[in-house]
Order: C-alpha cells, then structure tokens, then sequence
C-alpha cells in the first residue's frame, strides 16, 4: 500500500501554524487562558481552582471550585505506598534531584493506584453519555457488572485492602458533591453498580474514593481523559511533603537495607565453591 506523504514535505503546500490558546507572554504582560495573570490570578485564585481554569479553559464558580478542592484534598496524600516509597528512594539515591524524587512517584500512577478515576469516570461516562436522559440505572448496573465480569475485568473504583465496609471519604465527598448542586444520576448509578457488584461477587466491594471522584468527575463534566491529572496534580504535592520528611527524618535506607536483608537471607552461604 502506497504511503501518503506527510504534510510537511508535500511541494507547494505550506505547513500548517502551531497554535496554542493556553498561555502568551510579552515584556509586560503574562496571559492564561484569556485572564491576566498578574492582574486577575495571582493572589485572587487559589491552585484549584488554576487547575480547573486548566482543564475547563475557564474559571470554575464558587460550587464548582468547592466540589474540585475537595476532589484535589482527598488525593494529595495516601501515606507509605508504592508512590511514595519510590519517592523517598529515588531520593535516597539522588538527594540533589527532588524532582527527580517527586517524578518517580507520580509514575506509578496506574491503573491500581489514582489511575482507577479514569477507569470509572470512562465506564459512566461510556454506559450514560447524556445524564438527561430517561434511563433505567438498575438495568445499567446490572449490565455494567455483567460486562465486566465476562471480560474477567476488575470493575474500576471498587474496593479497597483497607477500608471495609465504608471507604470513610466516599460519604464525604458524595455528600460535598450533593451540597454542591452535583448530586445527579453518576453517583446514583455508582452506587448501585457497587451493590450489583457485592451480590455478583458474593464479597464487600465498596465504592473506593477514586471511584467516587470519577462520578463527581462525570456529574462536573469533566472528560475522562483529564480525571487522571487530576491524581497527578495532587499527589505532587504530597510527594513533595515525602521528600522533606525523607531529608529530615529518613526511612528509605532503612527499608532498603532491611527488604535486602529478608529477601537474600535464603540465598546467603549457598555459592557452591569451585574445584581446584
């Protein structure tokens, strides 16, 4: 099959312009957005609430900038997890490298761990992609876990190792999310796919927090493809917390020098030696 020629090198055709809408600087002036920064951002708007203008392209309104806040809080810190252990040893080996140290956590931001937001942000958004319109959210659920369970697929933001029977922040921020005026039919079907699931599964499958954000997510509009950021916004921050405490009161050696220990101890006094 003949390969059609890229754009760039057709004769006689001029490249398309690169364009961004994002951001524009000149010697006196910084814009975002359509918003002067220094003018209407800096010290008027709090970094959520820069993220949604992010995001959205816009500013979000006072429940709007409540509801994302409290999405943003929830991820910011989780404790000793795989993120932040590979934080705090990246930075056991590079202490001139926080950035470094704060990337390596933000990497393992999968499918296990945050990235289960998107996971259950696509699924709603995918089983009810109009939230007006007249639909049965039984029969949804019940056809969400069914599909899932044929696939062999873990039904995204579902359980949790730890907390059980209630994740204790799904109530709050349902309850932030309804105050707010996003109370609508996401978090109705979240909850019932969470039931179908326990009934099918014969097990406590609770609604985790990130499968709560993904159905607040869906009930702000927010696209899928951006609930993901939203983990990696927050836990940044966390991570940098990890890494002072890390310089301060270190732990990271410890663990690696102990998990060394445990792991090879099996093996140690086993060298066969060599014959003369």
């Amino acid at each position: 099959m003949r390969r059609r020629a890229r754009r760039r090198n057709t004769p006689g055709r001029k490249p398309a312009r690169l364009r961004s809408d994002i951001a524009w600087s000149t010697p006196d002036r910084i814009g975002v957005l359509g918003h002067d920064l220094v003018r209407e951002l800096i010290g008027r708007v709090n970094l959520g609430d820069m993220g949604f203008l992010e995001i959205t392209g816009r500013l979000p309104n006072a429940r709007e900038s409540r509801t994302f806040n409290a999405l943003l809080v929830t991820l910011v810190e989780h404790g000793i997890v795989p993120s932040t252990l590979a934080t705090r040893l990246t930075y056991t080996g590079a202490p001139e490298s926080l950035q470094a140290a704060v990337a390596a956590g933000l990497l393992g931001l999968g499918s296990v761990f945050v990235g289960s937001i998107e996971g259950a942000a696509r699924m709603l958004g995918a089983a009810l992609p109009d939230p007006k319109a007249e639909v049965a959210l039984p029969a949804l659920a019940d056809r969400i876990v069914a599909e899932h369970a044929r696939a062999g697929r873990v039904v995204p933001g579902l359980g949790h190792p730890i907390h059980k029977p209630v994740d204790p922040r799904v109530p709050r921020l349902f309850a932030v999310a309804r105050a707010n005026g996003f109370g609508g039919p996401y978090l109705r079907l979240m909850r019932l796919v969470a039931r179908r699931a326990e009934k099918s599964h014969g097990r406590a499958l609770p609604i985790n927090a990130t499968g709560a954000i993904g159905a607040i997510c869906c009930e702000m509009g927010l696209p899928w493809q951006a609930c993901r950021g939203l983990g990696v916004m927050a836990r940044a921050v966390g991570l940098v917390g990890h890494v002072l405490e890390e310089s301060r009161r270190p732990i990271a050696r410890e663990v690696w020098h102990r998990t060394e220990a445990e792991a090879t101890a099996h093996a140690r006094g086993r060298l066969r030696r060599k014959r003369p």
